[in-house]
C-alpha cells in the first residue's frame, strides 16, 4: 500500500524541508489538540467536589484561549505547507509528462491514444497530488495522531478502559486491507475506461465535418453513449468499495463506544476513575473516529495514486527511438547530404519503405521527389528529422552520420511542412510567429507575401488577429497550406522540406509560390514531394520513387526525354490541367 510513498521518493527527498515542517506542525498540533478534554474532566471533578473557584477556572480558560491560538496558528501552517507541497508535486509531474511528449517519436504516439495520455496528464495526476497531500495526512493522523490519543486515554485514565475500548481495531485493520486491494485494481480499470473515452471524444470533435457528410451522428452518440456507460460501470464499482469504507468504520467506532461507555461507567462505580475521567475518555474516543476514519482514507487515497503513478511511470519510462549522442559532432551549415545505400522499414511492418537510396544533395539546391501514392515520399522527407530508428544505410552531413550530430541542432535547421496541416488554436500572427517568436508585423506581411496569402488577407475579419479555430478549421485548406508554408520561411531554413504542400492550391497560386521560392532560397537547400508534377519543374534535381526504389532521376528536361513514368505523368496532368 506505501509503495507509492517510495516511488515519491525523489520528490520528498528534493522537498525534505517543506514536508518536514508540515509533519512536525501537524504532530504538534494534534498534540495540543489532545490538552482541551483533560481540561474538561478537570473542571467537572473540581465542579463534582466542589473546589472550582474563579481564579481556577480563569486559569484553565486562559490555558485554553493559548491553545486555541497555538493550535490556530500551526494548523495554518502545516495545511498551506502539505497541500502547496501537493500542487507542486501536480506542476513537476505535469512539466516531466510534457516535456516527455515532446521528446518523444512517432511510435510512441502510435502506440498510445491520444484521449489516454491526456487522461493520465489529468485525472491520474490529480490522484498523485492526492497522494502526496491528503494522504500524508490521512498518515499522520491515522498512526501518529491515534497513538497520541491512545497513550493519553491510557496513561491519564485507565490502560484496561483504552484496551477494552479498541478490541475492534484488529477487525479493521484487517478488513481495510481488503478493500485496499480491490480498489487499486478497480480504480485501474476505471481510469483505463476514462481514457478510451477520451480518445474517442477527441476523435468525434476532430471528425465531426466527416460524421455530418457521411450522416453519422446517431451511430456516434451511441458509441459515446457504450463508452460512457462502462466509464459509468467501472466508476460505480470503484465507488460501491468505496461506499464500504465509511459504514465498517463507523459500527467499528459504534462498538468502541459501547464498550467505553458500559465497562467506563462499571469503573466509575467503583471508584477506579473519576466521572471527570470518564467525560475525558469518551471525549478521546470521539477524536479517535477521525483517525479511524483517517485509516480507511489513507488506503484508499494510497490505493488510487499508486494506480495513477504506475500509469504515469508507465508512460515516462518509454524511451525515444532516436536521441542525441553523449558527444554530439559539431558541423556548423549543412553544405552537403549523402544518402549512401539507405534502407528503411517502418516499426511493426515488414515491407521496406525506402530501397538502396543514394543522392548528394549540395547546398542551394532544390530537389523534387515525385512518385505514386505510397512510393516513399514521405517516408524520404522523414529520414531529414531523425523521427525513426532503424534506418539502414547511412546518411551523412558534410561527410559526418546524421546520428552522430545533436539531435535539437540538426533539427533547427530545417523548415518542416507537413502533408497534414498542424494549425493551433491561435491568431494567424501567433501560428507564423511559431516559426520565429521575436517576428515583427512587417516579417510576418513579408512572408504571407511569398506565400502569396495577402488576398486572402483582406477578407478575414480582424486581420492577423483573427482566430483559426481547432486545428485551423475555420480556414480553407489552400489557406492552411499557404500559413504553414508562411511559418517555415519566416524560420528562413537552411533545409526547407515540403510534403506535398501544395496540393490544395491552384495551379495559378502554387506557380507563385514557386516563383517566389527560387527567388528567396537561392542559397539554401529545398526539397520538395508533390503529387503534382508542375511543383517540381524547376527543380536542380528529380528523383522518381516506385515502392521506395528511384526509379528514374535527373532534371525536368532530362525527365521528359525518357520516356518513363515521369514523362508520361506530366503530359497526363497537362492534359488535365488544360481540359480543366
Amino acid at each position: 500500500m506505501f509503495d507509492v510513498l517510495f516511488k515519491l521518493g525523489w520528490f520528498f527527498k528534493e522537498y525534505w524541508k517543506r514536508y518536514t515542517i508540515a509533519v512536525v506542525a501537524l504532530i504538534i498540533v494534534s498534540a495540543i489538540d489532545l490538552i482541551p478534554p483533560k481540561l474538561v474532566g478537570i473542571v467537572i471533578d473540581e465542579i463534582q467536589f466542589n473546589t472550582l473557584t474563579m481564579a481556577k477556572l480563569l486559569d484553565i480558560l486562559f490555558v485554553y484561549g493559548v491553545i486555541i491560538i497555538f493550535s490556530y496558528t500551526l494548523s495554518y501552517l502545516w495545511d498551506y505547507t502539505l497541500f502547496s507541497g501537493a500542487a507542486t508535486l501536480e506542476k513537476t509531474m505535469r512539466t516531466r509528462l510534457m516535456d516527455h511528449f515532446l521528446r518523444m517519436t512517432p511510435r510512441f504516439f502510435q502506440s498510445n491514444k491520444a484521449g489516454d495520455l491526456m487522461a493520465r496528464s489529468t485525472n491520474d495526476l490529480k490522484a498523485i497530488m492526492m497522494t502526496s497531500g491528503f494522504g500524508i495526512l490521512t498518515l499522520v493522523d491515522s498512526t501518529i495522531f491515534m497513538v497520541l490519543i491512545i497513550l493519553m486515554m491510557g496513561f491519564t485514565i485507565s490502560f484496561k478502559l483504552t484496551l477494552a475500548a479498541l478490541l475492534p481495531l484488529p477487525v479493521m485493520a484487517v478488513v481495510m486491507s481488503k478493500y485496499g486491494k480491490v480498489i487499486h485494481a478497480r480504480f485501474m480499470e476505471a481510469q483505463d475506461a476514462f481514457g478510451d473515452m477520451n480518445n474517442n471524444v477527441l476523435e468525434s470533435v476532430r471528425g465531426v465535418r466527416v460524421i455530418r457528410a457521411f450522416v453519422q451522428e446517431k451511430n456516434d452518440e451511441h458509441a459515446f453513449q457504450q463508452m460512457t456507460n462502462n466509464v459509468y460501470d467501472k466508476n460505480v464499482a470503484v465507488a460501491k468499495i468505496d461506499a464500504l469504507f465509511e459504514p465498517t468504520i463507523t459500527v467499528l467506532v459504534g462498538i468502541a463506544y459501547t464498550i467505553g461507555l458500559g465497562y467506563g461507567s462499571s469503573l466509575v462505580f467503583q471508584n477506579i476513575i473519576t466521572l471527570g475521567e470518564m467525560v475525558s475518555f469518551n471525549v478521546y474516543l470521539g477524536m479517535l473516529i477521525w483517525p479511524m476514519f483517517a485509516v480507511g482514507e489513507l488506503i484508499n487515497v494510497m490505493q488510487r495514486g499508486n494506480a495513477s503513478l504506475d500509469r504515469v511511470n508507465l508512460t515516462l519510462s518509454q524511451t525515444p527511438d532516436v536521441s542525441s549522442p553523449n558527444v554530439p559532432e559539431n558541423v556548423d551549415i549543412p553544405r552537403y547530404i549523402d544518402f549512401k545505400d539507405v534502407n528503411f522499414t517502418y516499426p511493426n511492418m515488414v515491407k521496406p519503405a525506402l530501397k538502396n537510396l543514394t543522392l548528394r544533395i549540395n547546398q542551394g539546391e532544390t530537389i523534387g521527389v515525385v512518385g505514386k501514392t505510397g512510393a516513399g515520399k514521405t517516408t524520404f522527407i522523414r529520414q531529414f528529422l531523425r523521427e525513426y530508428s532503424g534506418v539502414k544505410g547511412s546518411i551523412e552531413i558534410n561527410g559526418i552520420d546524421l546520428n552522430s550530430l545533436d539531435l535539437n541542432k540538426s533539427r533547427a535547421w530545417i523548415g518542416y511542412v507537413p502533408q497534414e496541416q498542424v494549425l493551433f488554436s491561435k491568431t494567424i500572427r501567433e501560428n507564423i510567429q511559431f516559426g520565429s517568436p521575436a517576428a515583427s508585423d512587417e516579417e510576418i506581411y513579408r512572408v504571407l507575401k511569398l506565400a502569396y496569402f495577402l488576398e486572402d488577407m483582406k477578407v478575414l475579419p480582424q486581420g492577423l488577429d483573427t482566430l483559426v479555430g481547432e486545428s485551423g478549421v475555420t480556414l480553407s485548406g489552400g489557406q492552411k497550406q499557404r500559413i504553414s508554408i508562411a511559418r517555415a520561411f519566416i524560420m528562413e531554413p537552411e533545409i526547407l522540406l515540403l510534403d506535398d504542400a501544395m496540393s490544395a492550391v491552384d495551379g495559378k497560386t502554387e506557380s507563385n509560390i514557386i516563383h517566389h521560392l527560387r527567388e528567396q532560397r537561392r542559397n539554401k537547400t529545398t526539397v520538395i514531394a508533390a503529387h503534382r508534377l508542375s511543383a517540381v519543374t524547376h527543380a536542380d534535381h528529380i528523383i522518381v520513387l516506385d515502392q521506395g526504389k528511384v526509379i528514374e532521376q535527373g532534371k525536368h528536361g532530362q525527365l521528359m526525354k525518357k520516356n518513363g513514368w515521369y514523362q508520361k505523368q506530366y503530359e497526363r496532368q497537362q492534359l488535365r490541367e488544360g481540359a480543366e
